[in-house]
């Protein structure tokens, strides 16, 4: 059931908030430059949603509860309760997490980056003027430009 005591709505909540402050992340980190940028962002959505399993005791004599949890919280709660088992899977889980991450923020940059042909259309030629400004007879620098953000 999706409304009372579920852990699905618990990671669905989780998520949901984790990407609100993703997106603030990266507004955040603005100015720097695109691949930093992308790089640090997925760094922190690897460290962020990264699971590890994690096992605490019961009550009951021998017996334990199984569960998942973010690796940063796992490692958290591992090294307060100074339990080594706990804080060296989380902290591995959450290291290759944000390794993973970076290497998708890597793989976003260098997907979406512009190519050398597109850099070689957009420089002018030696008179200043671009050929469909040339055939309309505009002199150079009254076109209109765009604003460019990023």
């Amino acid at each position: 059931m999706l409304f009372a005591d579920s852990m699905s709505q618990l990671w669905l909540m989780y998520y949901g908030v984790s990407i609100l402050v993703l997106g603030a992340v990266y507004l955040a980190f603005a100015f720097l430059p695109r691949l930093a940028r992308l790089v640090l962002t997925w760094a922190i959505v690897g460290a962020i949603w990264m699971p590890a399993s994690f096992s605490l005791p019961l009550v009951e004599e021998g017996e334990f509860y199984h569960g998942w949890a973010p690796s940063a919280m796992v490692a958290a709660v591992g090294f307060l309760e100074q339990d080594s088992a706990a804080f060296a899977g989380g902290l591995t889980w959450l290291l290759s997490g944000v390794v993973l991450g970076a290497l998708v923020g890597t793989a976003l940059w260098w997907w979406r980056r512009p190519s050398a042909e597109a850099d070689n259309e957009r420089t002018p030629p030696a008179d200043g003027q671009s050929a469909p400004a040339r055939e309309a007879g505009v002199e150079p620098n009254t076109r209109r430009r765009e604003p460019v953000i990023g």
